[in-house]
């Protein structure tokens, strides 16, 4: 389910830790790894040259960093503006993950600052891999949260967790849904084990993970998605969070910000700024 996975670089922050992680899990072990490093476009030849020569450098020692089988990652070195380098990048390797650094910057300042990771974010159509730059330590992943609902976003998220805890010893899946109405006898904003199991949208989840003999926890919660979501995964002490989340790109054209929903409420930008664990993010299958 993940054959290829595009690293975009920057070399701040912990996207190669986060990679370390993610290769133990035995079901990513087979997938190749393309390490992507862009150099912006400099003013002059010499600067351009001495840019080029450094992210040779950079991408070399990356490579030995991560002490990957040779035959199963190779490097890219590319110049332009990172943000749409990236996409294209992606597209070009039909990449099945990408993973990338992220500042946290909330929607209107990341798109105002010009953030790579908001644009990729927006405008892809792939899973990505958000981690945000020294705010908290990637820890191995046995622990993997997903936030369900009835969309498709979200049942294609549940089937890359079940990918990702198949062959993960002493992992565990904790299964969330949040709504405005508990509809239990409880006085609790917070509903777990079997009652929750309960749950119309966890127990078919519950059921294939019954089937597939991985171990579970549900949680229903009530109030905020966006809020509870980021509780919950720092309650359970979350090693990934992962989200469905709708094709969020422009219908009108790529290369324009989704202006229709700069200013509204998006439970994919809450999540990705304020949750304290790396954030894996999918799109419905197209």
């Amino acid at each position: 389910m993940i054959e290829k996975i595009l690293l975009a670089d920057s070399g701040t922050g912990h996207s190669e830790e986060m990679l370390k992680a993610l290769m133990q899990i035995p079901s990513i072990q087979r997938a190749t790894v393309t390490v992507l490093h862009v150099v912006p476009p400099q003013v002059t030849s010499e600067a351009m040259t001495e840019k080029w020569e450094e992210g040779g450098k950079f991408l070399a020692a990356a490579i030995q960093s991560l002490k990957l089988d040779p035959d199963h990652v190779s490097a890219i070195l590319r110049q332009g503006d990172p943000k749409t380098v990236v996409c294209k990048v992606a597209e070009e390797l039909d990449a099945d993950l990408i993973i990338m650094g992220s500042r946290g910057l909330k929607r209107l300042v990341s798109i105002l600052e010009n953030s790579v990771s908001q644009y990729v974010f927006q405008l892809s159509a792939r899973p990505m891999l958000l981690v945000k730059d020294d705010l908290y330590t990637v820890r191995p992943i046995h622990r993997v949260m997903v936030a369900m609902d009835k969309s498709d976003a979200a049942q294609q998220c549940l089937k890359l967790a079940f990918f990702l805890l198949r062959d993960i010893k002493d992992g565990q899946l904790i299964l969330t849904h949040v709504t405005p109405d508990l509809k239990s006898n409880s006085d609790k904003n917070e509903v777990v084990g079997a009652e929750a199991e309960k749950d119309p949208i966890l127990a078919p989840a519950v059921t294939e993970a019954k089937r597939l003999g991985i171990k579970y926890r549900c949680v229903i919660s009530q109030g905020k998605a966006g809020e509870e979501i980021c509780r919950i995964a720092e309650e359970f002490h979350t090693d990934l969070l992962m989200l469905g989340s709708p094709d969020r790109r422009p219908s009108i054209a790529k290369g324009l910000p989704d202006l229709d929903r700069l200013l509204g409420t998006s439970l994919s930008d809450y999540v990705r700024v304020y949750a304290n664990c790396p954030v894996l993010l999918t799109r419905p299958v197209a």
